[in-house]
């Protein structure tokens, strides 16, 4: 188990409002199976940051990709792993 931190940058914020909801529900999903750890927009409107959990690059990749805002082009995904520090 490891630990992606993907980086959703704004590229269409009218776009960004209409799959909003979308978003959510889909990292709702995700949280209550185990697969995000936190998530949250960026205070200054610029997109959002999601971390997930999981248990390969190819995984972490997959839930990232399958995200609606990335999906429907609202954002740009960037994913790196994370080394968390508890």
């Amino acid at each position: 188990m490891a630990y992606y931190a993907a980086v959703l940058h704004m590229l269409d914020p009218v776009k960004n409002q209409e799959v909003r909801s979308r978003h959510i529900e889909y990292l709702e999903q995700l949280q209550r199976a185990g697969k995000v750890w936190g998530r949250g927009p960026f205070a200054d409107g610029s997109g959002g940051l999601v971390v997930y959990i999981a248990d390969s690059w190819e995984e972490a990749q997959q839930l990232a990709k399958s995200d609606p805002h990335v999906r429907e082009g609202s954002r740009r995904l960037e994913l790196r792993e994370w080394q968390a520090i508890f």
